[in-house]
């Protein structure tokens, strides 16, 4: 399996590339110098423990070396959207096994049981789990169901036939606009670039559900000014942060289906 195939209640598949052993080790190896190097810090900080009791100052230089690296993990993989600064160099990132946001319990838990899929040395049990599970999971990724995949960094989708070429009411608004991009990670933009390329092919009330339940994540993350959200059906919305995240250096249009205060005519998906 080399791909992680994510299918909605209402049909619509994308897919992510999974991440190799290679690449995850070599991440892995890149958090570790990280690690060691923040653990040397604080060993330095805590030498002046030993000035009071040099048994208590190397007791805590002993539990630093092991807590760093898992505080270092989750507090990382939360703030970066399933991203350490390993995974991030090497553009890989962990997430939600059915395609959801990654969830603070799911990052504990993963990173937690790293020390499980460590024994009995050089991460032989996580090796061999990615290496039989279809995913590529380790230990922790089974318990906490999560995959790590590949971000694509393929050339940006031609989406004119998606958007129309229409005007987006977000655009004017830069505040939204570096929130929709801070907030909106890789696997939510391709489930939302999968929904707008397939949704001719959706019965109706399919169509109405499915930009619902993605347009109400969009809102939670990023609230939108009562007069511009109210201007915006679902499926604008979302054809408007798809058009923000896969294309950022856009500038604003305006098309006939839309006046220049943002207003949507009725007839206008």
């Amino acid at each position: 399996m080399t791909h992680l195939r994510i299918r909605t209640p209402e049909g619509v598949e994308f897919s992510l590339p999974l991440a190799g052993p290679v690449i995850r080790a070599s991440a892995y190896l890149i958090d570790v110098a990280l690690a060691l190097a923040a653990s040397n810090v604080l060993a330095l900080l805590l030498s002046l423990v030993s000035l009071v009791s040099a048994d208590l100052a190397q007791g805590l230089v002993t539990v630093g070396f092991f807590v760093v690296p898992v505080l270092q993990g989750i507090l990382l993989e939360w703030l970066w959207n399933g991203q350490t600064l390993g995974k991030r160099t090497l553009g890989i990132r962990v997430v939600d096994a059915e395609g959801l946001r990654l969830r603070p319990h799911q990052v504990v838990i993963r990173n937690l049981l790293r020390a499980i899929d460590f024994l009995p040395a050089f991460y032989l049990v996580g090796g061999v789990a990615s290496l039989v599970t279809r995913a590529g999971q380790r230990l922790g990724d089974v318990a906490a169901r999560t995959v790590v995949v590949r971000v694509p960094r393929d050339s940006a989708p031609d989406l004119a036939p998606l958007l129309g070429n229409r005007f987006n009411s977000l655009r004017p608004h830069p505040h939204l606009v570096a929130r929709i991009r801070k907030a909106i990670d890789a696997t939510e933009a391709a489930l939302a670039l999968a929904a707008l390329a397939r949704r001719d092919q959706l019965a109706p009330m399919d169509r109405v559900r499915l930009f619902a339940q993605l347009a109400a994540d969009i809102r939670s993350r990023v609230p939108l000014p009562p007069d511009l959200d109210d201007a915006l059906p679902d499926e604008a919305l979302v054809r408007n942060v798809v058009d923000i995240l896969y294309t950022p250096g856009a500038a604003p249009s305006r098309a006939d289906g839309e006046t220049q205060s943002g207003q949507i005519h009725p007839w206008d998906p």
